[in-house]
């Protein structure tokens, strides 16, 4: 059988010779433009409307997002190094290795999904607080943030009675008032 361009051969690939003078495809080859010029990336924030551009604050969605899932990291992390405690402490001097790791990671599973579903709440009350208080009173300050955690601690623990809502209100609000200082000491004291 004679060679014959583009057609397979017996052994159902094609030649070697046809491989060899092939050439590849360079969709930038007729560009003759600096790889850089390509693509022009911004090196501002963008925004869809300009008044997002002049507010120097977090969107509420954002601080939805920001505040849930930082919650939910944190409480995780707590939790899972609390089941892992647990789990290492309740194993017993017979226990194989296969067992003592099964309690392990079903400790730290279990106990990192509790806490952390308990903090991403309490971060999706918080900001949904915070931004509710930014939208009624038009303005960013520390009093938003008291109050919002002062509201998160008190509607959080609602269903177990008014006693207990009301002091978990004042530790949400004194817990929040402590990091906006700590924040505040921060920017003022240690350069960055």
């Amino acid at each position: 059988m004679a060679y014959q361009p583009g057609v397979p051969n017996h052994s159902g690939g094609e030649n070697d010779q046809d491989l060899h003078n092939r050439r590849l495809y360079n969709p930038y080859h007729d560009l003759q433009i600096p790889i850089q010029n390509l693509y022009k990336l911004p090196t501002t924030p963008e925004f869809l409307f300009e008044e997002e551009s002049r507010v120097q604050r977090r969107s509420w969605g954002e601080n939805l997002t920001y505040y849930t899932g930082i919650g939910y990291l944190a409480g995780a992390t707590f939790g899972g190094a609390k089941g892992f405690y647990q789990g290492a402490k309740a194993s017993e001097p017979g226990d194989s290795l296969k067992l003592r790791v099964n309690r392990i990671l079903n400790g730290s599973g279990h106990n990192g999904r509790k806490f952390g579903n308990r903090a991403g709440v309490i971060g999706l009350l918080y900001a949904g607080m915070e931004s509710g208080m930014v939208a009624v009173r038009d303005t960013d300050d520390v009093i938003n943030s008291v109050v919002a955690g002062l509201g998160t601690g008190a509607l959080y623990r609602a269903a177990a009675g008014l006693r207990s809502a009301a002091v978990a209100g004042v530790i949400g609000g004194v817990v929040v008032g402590l990091g906006v200082t700590a924040k505040q000491a921060m920017k003022r004291y240690v350069p960055i």
